[in-house]
């Protein structure tokens, strides 16, 4: 976003991700915290599947950017992350996270780094 970009926020309840053919591309910014991933996590993944569909056979959805905002405790709470750098690995630039552990007393593992902030 920039300065006076209009965003949308959507907080609990039921929510989705369900972008029709001939809609506008919009950019997600996705935040979750915890278990919280999990609906998230679901919309990653189909966002994932938009995204290889439209490269290998062309259709008619405008997919914009997601990103992803991840916070736990240390890095073994996160959960999906695997699943979550091989969806970056997959579409680089299209799908990004940044995990942020609060708690973190160990050294984080080398595959995660470039993508933790935190303690």
């Amino acid at each position: 976003c920039t300065l006076d970009s209009e965003v949308a926020l959507r907080v609990g309840g039921d929510f989705f991700f369900d972008p029709q053919p001939g809609d506008s591309p919009v950019n997600l910014v996705l935040i979750a915290g915890g278990v919280g991933i999990n609906p998230l996590f679901s919309i990653l993944l189909h966002i994932a599947d938009l995204h290889g569909y439209q490269e290998g056979k062309g259709n008619r959805h405008k997919l914009g950017t997601a990103k992803l905002y991840y916070s736990a405790k240390t890095t073994s709470e996160l959960l999906f992350k695997k699943n979550i750098l091989g969806l970056m690995k997959a579409f680089p630039g299209k799908i990004t996270c940044c995990f942020h552990v609060t708690q973190q007393r160990s050294q984080v593992c080398e595959e995660l780094q470039p993508h933790v902030t935190g303690k």
